[in-house]
């Protein structure tokens, strides 16, 4: 059997980097070339209440924890993550098909993320209030809030994971991390490097499973006393369902939308060329804040489009770190297909396609740039959605 890249990885519940109680497990695949490039073990329901009961035991400890202590123990991590930076750049690169130099922008928000909330939560406490009438004394006071429970998207695995472990761990709370089963495998070394350290038990747990074993079931507990989430709307709905059934917690919630980028007639029209290019380009697309719609003054229109065009057929499709590619592979088959069905539901709309169209021959998964002109909308419509998702 050939042997994986980044080998097998475990769960990391209350400190212990352990297997699933079922022994099963789950295969990262590289989008490159649909390759097992890791597995991980697949949390069952007794690993998710074993994690909360963890998350909440870890709770009581870590909150009460002098500030300081608790600083130095993110430092202690920080500097762990950066000392495993090339690893875990290319777990990124591996699990989802980002380039090289997309994957520093994880790195460095990680990081970055856990020294801001450790400088910011000192600034935070026992800050006085003014009384008007001067009859009372009042006081701003922060306390740790408990369990929180981070659902996590898969195009920015340490970025969204580091945004969620920052606030939480300084804050004095415990958490459970629960990444995208398109991207799990940067999650599971950041427990391997907790292990490592010996971080408080408890404190930080990452475990990844199917929905009704682990996601129902962290939702549903009456432990959490937050859940947030990077994501769909739709998913957002579902998570404050599931997790108001038994008890009030709080949410924080980055959802999706479906971001117009709007050129006026006295537009930069080079400025908006380069930004509407990149923003496509960029981490395949895959990013919640790139446009999906483009609205184009009718009089810019033609020059719009062609700028775009030339721009796109310069960029380096690839993969890999020594190929130094522009853009990588779609994280997965399903949004592969997906965006090639909005491509042809457009055509049939009566959109033009300008360049690309088709996937990429050979083993790399990567869907072409797509470029549609839409004929039937007034204002004439500039739908590049299409492009990447």
């Amino acid at each position: 059997m050939e042997q994986l890249k980044f080998g097998h990885k475990k769960l990391y519940i209350d400190g212990a980097l352990v297997e699933a109680s079922n022994n099963k497990t789950f295969e990262v695949i590289c989008p490159a070339d649909e390759k097992p490039t890791a597995t991980i073990a697949w949390a069952s329901l007794e690993d998710t209440q074993r994690a909360l009961k963890a998350a909440e035991s870890g709770f009581k400890t870590w909150s009460k924890l002098p500030i300081q202590e608790r600083l130095d123990w993110i430092d202690k991590l920080r500097n762990k993550i950066i000392e495993n930076s090339d690893l875990l750049r290319e777990s990124i690169m591996y699990e989802m098909g980002k380039t090289w130099e997309g994957s520093e922008e994880d790195l460095t928000s990680i990081t970055n993320s856990l020294q801001y909330y450790s400088e910011e939560i000192l600034k935070r406490n026992d800050i006085p209030i003014e009384d008007k009438e001067g009859t009372h004394e009042h006081h701003f006071v922060s306390q740790p809030l408990g369990v929180a429970v981070a659902f996590l998207a898969y195009n920015f695995p340490l970025l969204n994971l580091g945004f969620k472990l920052g606030p939480a761990l300084a804050a004095g709370s415990s958490i459970i991390l629960k990444p995208s089963e398109f991207s799990p495998l940067s999650a599971y070394i950041i427990g391997e490097l907790c292990a490592e350290i010996n971080f408080p038990k408890g404190v930080i747990n990452v475990i990844c499973g199917d929905l009704n074993d682990v996601g129902i079931p962290l939702c549903e507990s009456k432990i959490p006393r937050l859940i947030t989430m990077i994501g769909s709307t739709e998913t957002a709905q579902k998570l404050i369902a599931q997790s108001a059934k038994t008890s009030i917690k709080r949410y924080s919630m980055e959802c999706g939308g479906n971001a117009p980028f709007i050129v006026c007639k006295d537009a930069d029209l080079e400025l908006a060329i380069n930004i509407g290019t990149a923003l496509k380009v960029g981490n395949s697309g895959q990013i919640c804040v790139a446009p999906n719609r483009f609205f184009v003054h009718e009089s810019l229109i033609e020059e719009f489009a062609a700028g775009m065009v030339e721009k796109f057929k310069a960029t380096k499709l690839g993969f890999g770190r020594e190929k130094k590619p522009d853009m990588g592979p779609l994280t997965n088959k399903q949004s592969v297909i997906k965006v090639k069905g909005i491509v042809d539901t457009a055509i049939k709309q009566g959109g033009k396609l300008l360049y690309g169209g088709k996937t990429l021959e050979g083993p790399i998964i990567i869907l072409n740039l797509r470029l549609l002109l839409s004929t039937k909308t007034k204002p004439r419509y500039f739908n590049m959605k299409s492009l990447v998702l």
